[in-house]
């Protein structure tokens, strides 16, 4: 099963590329959606709680995502923070997936990965294929604030990612969206017909 990572930072234009690639008939693993079911778990609440404070918490003792956000992205050290906390039960939920996928004879899927840091300290060490989504950093803030997020906590969040730079340093292949939707969606088309003509 051929597995395609998706990386890039916020408002680069990765939910594009996957889009793509879901359309020319890949599975799809949204880690994202991973991480709201992990929220529920109860080990992952009373720890989240413990090292951030109640007021993370909704009227219904759930875990409030945009409030837990405003405080785990205010430096790297709360960052860690939250990724200690997180990061090993996604990637158990997320290697179950895998192999579920892979057992029911899937040919390929793709993962979109927004905290990727290397191939080696993440998911990512069972990609087979890399692929980078770059963009001017005031474009990334410019959609992610047209997506319903504020300017404040968008910076946030890209100051804690890694560069674009180092991520195409990583990447097998890089894609450039300085452009519209519709040129990085036929870009990604385009590369998987020959991908997959030559692998």
């Amino acid at each position: 099963m051929k597995k395609v990572f998706i990386i890039g930072g916020m408002g680069a234009g990765k939910s594009t590329a996957r889009k793509a690639l879901e359309d020319l008939g890949l599975q799809y693993i949204d880690l994202d959606e991973i991480g709201h079911e992990i929220h529920h778990w109860p080990i992952v609440k009373d720890e989240l709680v413990a090292a951030f404070g109640e007021d993370i918490l909704d009227e219904n003792g759930e875990i409030n995502r945009p409030a837990l956000a405003q405080k785990a992205f205010v430096g790297p050290d709360e960052t860690r923070t939250l990724n200690r906390i997180t990061q090993p039960r996604i990637e158990d939920a997320f290697a179950t997936r895998l192999d579920e996928l892979e057992a029911a004879g899937c040919p390929a899927v793709v993962v979109e990965y927004s905290v990727f840091k290397s191939r080696q300290m993440s998911l990512a060490y069972r990609a087979d294929v890399i692929v980078a989504i770059a963009a001017p950093l005031e474009t990334r803030v410019k959609r992610a604030v047209a997506s319903g997020f504020e300017e404040q906590d968008v910076r946030r969040r890209i100051a804690q990612q890694i560069t674009d730079a180092e991520r195409a340093e990583r990447a097998d292949v890089v894609f450039d969206n300085d452009g519209t939707e519709k040129e990085l969606y036929d870009k990604v088309v385009s590369w998987w017909k020959e991908y997959t003509a030559t692998t």
